[in-house]
């Protein structure tokens, strides 16, 4: 007996077992093997569907999973059963769930006509959005359908969402179709989709959708013009931008501090740093804005962030101020991001007169790595509060080596320090 007759025999023992485990084997080893288009597989392609539709009848979650990949291959004889399980509103849900999933992965006329009807028709909520999201995965072959469906209100929103996962050119026209569209959430997802695009006809619907009477649409707008710095002279973007960072809403705030720091240029670092210090800007914003302005990336981004640490009274501020300058990458940011730091000790600024913050500002050091940190660090191991010293250790271990060292073994031997700062070295020479 040749082995594919063997496989075969073996796949009809496991069925009649109810042997699910060792039939997806079978299965796999059949019709996902390098034999599938073995004269005697094909001779039995509809018995192997048999076999395959009931174990995705009979299988457990797992096991449904696996043997979708298996009905795949098969073809398009699939298809037909696959429309009937999904069109029975009595079957289980989950088995139309993956029935609905698997007619995705075919981009065939009959499948998209099934999920299309499925959509207008069907009443369950969950089983729609996995048709819609199979209906995107097909691509370019569903454009027209999905078209279709943006014309009837109660499918409008599932069309648009199955036209965000295609992410191809065809989709910008019916996108811009529902920009305009009465339901907030229609106009939202297609301006997310719409930002995806480098296409002239986009930034003018992204400007307009700034002044949505929606949130949801504003942020999406702010988000999406934030992917075109490249465009903000020629639109002006600072000036359309600046207001934003007082809407009423604060994630549109949040997503206009994100979109400025996108632009990377001082006007928009000088907006971001009004907005940091404004004392109606509430806590989480001003978060947003410290991080934004570190993304910014110019000498003066940073020197607003250190007037900040100099002019606010919060913990919090001080603390995430200390962390993102630890955070900066440009190599012509290393060494000023890192004189704040160290003016912040130098000055003892109150920051300092704080645990966590001065562990912090251990740990920013070590991440920018330069040299002049090190007196600084190896003055931090005689603090009094033991996690201060730790994170001195490890920024010290993060500059150079060997030359950090030398310093330690030098000073462990000097008897004009102070007994904290002696043990503090002790403690970082036998760590090392």
């Amino acid at each position: 007996m040749s082995n594919i007759k063997q496989l075969l025999v073996q796949a009809e023992a496991a069925h009649n077992a109810a042997d699910w485990s060792s039939l997806i084997q079978y299965l796999q080893q059949l019709i996902l093997g390098a034999d599938s288009e073995d004269p005697e597989i094909v001779k039995n392609r509809e018995y192997l569907l048999k076999l395959t539709l009931s174990m995705l009848e009979m299988g457990d979650f797992q096991q449904r999973w696996e043997i979708t990949k298996v009905l795949t291959n098969l073809g398009n004889i699939a298809i037909p059963p696959l429309v009937e399980i999904l069109e029975d509103e009595d079957a289980e849900e989950e088995l139309r769930w993956y029935a609905a999933r698997t007619l995705g992965e075919f981009k065939h006329p009959e499948a998209i006509a099934s999920i299309v009807e499925l959509l207008k028709n069907d009443e369950d909520e969950e089983l729609k959005a996995i048709a819609a999201t199979a209906l995107g995965q097909m691509g370019t072959v569903a454009i027209a359908s999905l078209t279709e469906l943006l014309l009837d209100e109660n499918t409008r929103l599932l069309a648009v969402r199955s036209l965000c996962c295609i992410r191809q050119p065809e989709t910008i026209t019916p996108l811009l179709s529902v920009v305009q569209d009465p339901q907030a959430a229609i106009r939202a997802a297609a301006i997310e989709a719409l930002s995806s695009f480098h296409d002239e006809r986009v930034p003018p619907v992204l400007l307009k959708a700034l002044d949505d009477t929606a949130a949801t649409v504003r942020r999406a707008a702010l988000l999406g013009l934030g992917f075109r710095p490249d465009l903000h002279q020629a639109l002006d973007l600072i000036t359309r931008l600046q207001p934003k960072l007082y809407d009423f809403n604060l994630d549109v705030r949040c997503a206009a501090a994100v979109t400025l720091s996108r632009i990377g240029s001082d006007d928009a670092a000088k907006h971001l740093f009004d907005l940091l210090i404004s004392p109606q800007t509430p806590i989480t914003l001003q978060l947003e804005t410290i991080r934004a302005l570190s993304w910014v990336g110019t000498l003066s981004s940073l020197e607003y962030l250190q007037e900040a640490v100099n002019q606010s009274t919060s913990e919090t501020v001080w603390q995430e101020i200390v962390t993102v300058l630890g955070r900066v990458q440009k190599s012509q940011l290393t060494t000023p991001a890192t004189e704040i730091l160290l003016q912040i000790l130098r000055l003892q600024h109150p920051a300092t007169e704080i645990a966590k913050i001065k562990s912090a500002i251990a740990l920013s050091l070590g991440q920018l790595g330069e040299m002049q940190a090190i007196e600084p660090l190896i003055s931090l191991l005689g603090d009094s509060n033991a996690s201060v010293r730790l994170h001195a250790i490890a920024a010290l271990k993060n500059l150079d080596g060997e030359a950090t060292h030398q310093q330690l073994q030098q000073l462990a031997n000097n008897d004009a320090i102070t007994p904290d700062l002696k043990q503090g070295i002790a403690i970082a020479l036998a760590e090392w």
